[in-house]
């Protein structure tokens, strides 16, 4: 019985042991990459400070505003890097959402669309923005509906790329990866696994953010690609995916309230948001809603088609920005 136990313990501690050190492994890689990509990917930006979050944005040119909120798992470089040349005239401000990018993400903040549109409209009226056309792609379209329905007087019209519009039966097989409910296991997937991982199977991700297009060549720096492989960005992304369910339903409830110029394009092949849901269903949803769908194209409009979704934000910034500053901003 003695000797029985004894090889018991023994087994026990040597699995202890293997644990411990495959654990050690993923930490030390984790902190390799993040430290590489946090060098490949530095903050570039302001920081405003807004209660417990510090948010990260970029600022470029004079007129009237353009505010540009990314999607899930993104950053500000989404847009900084396509757009901002294509619309030089304009002010233009892109930000990273809350532990996505540079910005932080503090304790307690669950990432729903509601607290998301909260915060953006406090940012709004930080840097005085007067009324801007928001921009959002992806999740950020999500966010950029939840903020023209609760805070229509912050915002004069909507531009939405590839948007996330409506709640779907089940969660898709390439997201599962993603939905961790627990914070603390998010938060132990984060600073292990997840990074080294995501890493490894980059190129499976940008096809299926880019199909049937291809990702460009410089996605990962001048993108903001590789700014994703940090723990922190990895938590924020897993918390926005979880935090989908609590409020879309709601938001969605509300489309026929929007009373504000609405423009969306999707591309016909996008593999992440399909446009039978989350696109046509719109136009019979929100007045005057005007929908751009752009044949063979997928979930990455704004880097495939950066002059043609320039050119659908001028039309739309034509109609929000028709009335003087001083009457928008009443």
């Amino acid at each position: 019985m003695a000797t029985a136990t004894t090889i018991f313990g023994w087994i026990a501690s040597i699995i202890f042991l293997a644990v411990v050190l495959v654990g050690g492994y993923f930490v030390l890689a984790t902190r390799k990459i993040s430290t590489q990509a946090a060098r490949a990917v530095p903050a570039i930006g302001k920081f405003a400070a807004l209660g417990r979050h510090r948010i990260h944005y970029v600022e470029q040119g004079e007129g009237r505003p353009i505010l540009f909120v990314h999607g899930l798992g993104a950053q500000l470089h989404h847009f900084r890097h396509p757009l901002f040349p294509e619309l030089a005239d304009f002010r233009l401000i892109a930000l990273d959402r809350p532990g996505s990018g540079y910005s932080t993400r503090p304790p307690g903040f669950s990432g729903s669309l509601t607290e998301q549109a909260d915060l953006i409209a406090r940012f709004i009226a930080e840097l005085g923005l007067e009324r801007p056309l928001v921009v959002g792609h992806s999740l950020g379209g999500a966010v950029a509906l939840a903020l023209a329905e609760n805070h229509p007087e912050a915002v004069s019209g909507l531009v939405l790329l590839s948007p996330l519009t409506h709640l779907e039966d089940e969660l898709r097989p390439e997201f599962r990866s993603l939905y961790i409910k627990s914070p603390l296991r998010r938060r132990l997937m984060a600073e292990t696994v997840a990074i080294p991982t995501s890493l490894k199977y980059a190129p499976q991700t940008l096809a299926f953010l880019f199909s049937p297009q291809e990702a460009p060549k410089d996605y990962g720096t001048a993108g903001g690609g590789f700014a994703g492989l940090r723990p922190n960005h990895f938590y924020a992304t897993s918390a926005d995916m979880v935090a989908i369910e609590s409020d879309l339903g709601a938001v969605e409830a509300r489309y026929e309230e929007l009373k504000l110029p609405v423009a969306v394009m999707f591309g016909t092949a996008d593999r992440v948001l399909d446009y039978r849901l989350h696109g046509e269903p719109l136009a019979d949803r929100i007045k005057d809603l005007e929908l751009d769908l752009v044949e063979g194209m997928g979930h990455m409009p704004q880097f495939v088609e950066p002059k043609r979704v320039a050119e659908l934000i001028r039309r739309i910034a034509a109609k929000a920005f028709a009335e003087p500053v001083d009457k928008a901003a009443r």
